[in-house]
């Protein structure tokens, strides 16, 4: 993400994806008061547009893909967690969505999928939940 990336007047940041796909998406206040903070207080200063740099090393350069992985594999062996790709915070985040009563379509254009059958990974079983909402087999106590 780039400095430009960022429109605070209209409230919508910029997004790019596979594909060269990019799309304008609403700002939502909390993210754009912490990107704030974050730009005004603890982002190295340097020449460089991207948003978010590493913080190894002199210049600061912009956040690699693989300086990710590397950050959510450090902070999982900090947690004492197994070791999870960074791609994993999707599916949590598609979860919990799908917990929370969202629909399919909803979680798709959250996770900004193309097409519902990749959103449609997400919509496994969970027995336990089901038990709760489930109603009794007819004719049995």
């Amino acid at each position: 993400m780039r400095l430009e990336d960022v429109d605070w007047r209209s409230g919508q940041i910029l997004i790019r994806g596979k594909g060269s796909r990019v799309e304008r998406l609403p700002l939502p206040q909390a993210v754009g008061e912490a990107l704030a903070v974050y730009l005004t207080t603890t982002r190295p200063r340097c020449a460089s547009r991207s948003v978010f740099l590493t913080v190894r090393g002199r210049p600061p350069r912009p956040l690699t893909a693989m300086a990710v992985r590397q950050i959510v594999a450090r902070a999982c062996t900090r947690a004492g967690l197994p070791r999870l790709a960074a791609h994993r915070l999707r599916h949590t985040l598609a979860s919990d969505l799908l917990r929370a009563g969202n629909s399919l379509p909803q979680i798709g254009q959250v996770l900004r999928h193309r097409s519902q059958l990749s959103t449609a990974i997400y919509a496994k079983v969970d027995t336990a939940r089901l038990r709760d909402v489930a109603r009794p087999w007819p004719g049995r106590r």
